[in-house]
């Protein structure tokens, strides 16, 4: 599957957030990359605002143009709130889950556990990333993988109530899809609004 796998770091700076996770580099230097990056902000247009908001919701999720163009016009086509039903569905994208359920530090990390069939779906392996989960379902670590340091150091002192969609279950390694999530209590710092702007032009 195709995905982004540029320099990370600055486009967190460009966006001044962590939206790879934890960044080293961004809590010393928190201004836009290259020569004039901490020096005199120009304004910006509209249009560019709305782009800006576009992209950053992308890179978050690790999802490029075409899926998120795809998933845009199914939450247009669904009766709730658009910008809404669109961070919905990135929230119940499998590799979102997992990275929910913190069997992954990192979306990216995440995606990898995914391809690699580690992850299981209802009891069956699910090698994609972008399956979408629906509410009842149950997701866990294949039998074989439960051993892996990379997500047993992962899950340690990971703060399993943090979103109330998702039910742990720390014995299996393994959670429940409870419900799509309240837009209220999806954390990411992403204005939907915009988005629905720059698509409607």
């Amino acid at each position: 599957m195709a995905r982004y796998t540029g320099p990370k770091t600055k486009i967190a700076r460009k966006f001044g957030e962590p939206i790879f996770g934890p960044d080293k580099v961004l809590s010393k230097k928190n201004y836009p990359p290259g020569q004039h990056g901490n020096g005199r902000k120009k304004k910006t247009s509209e249009y560019g605002i709305q782009l800006r908001e576009k992209q950053k919701a992308k890179y978050t999720y690790g999802v490029l143009e075409k899926q998120f163009r795809n998933l845009f016009e199914k939450a247009s086509r669904s009766k709730g709130i658009t910008g809404e039903v669109l961070l919905q569905l990135l929230e119940s994208r499998l590799d979102n889950i997992v990275y929910r359920m913190g069997l992954a530090k990192t979306r990216a990390g995440a995606r990898q556990l995914v391809s690699h069939r580690h992850i299981v779906v209802d009891g069956k392996v699910v090698n994609i990333p972008s399956y979408s989960v629906k509410p009842g379902q149950v997701i866990g670590v294949r039998e074989k993988a439960k051993s892996l340091e990379v997500i047993l150091d992962s899950v340690s002192g990971v703060n399993h109530s943090k979103y109330p969609w998702i039910e742990w279950d720390q014995p299996s390694l393994s959670a429940k899809y409870l419900h799509i999530p309240d837009r209220t209590d999806i954390p990411e710092n992403i204005k939907e609004q915009l988005i629905v702007e720059l698509y409607s032009k």
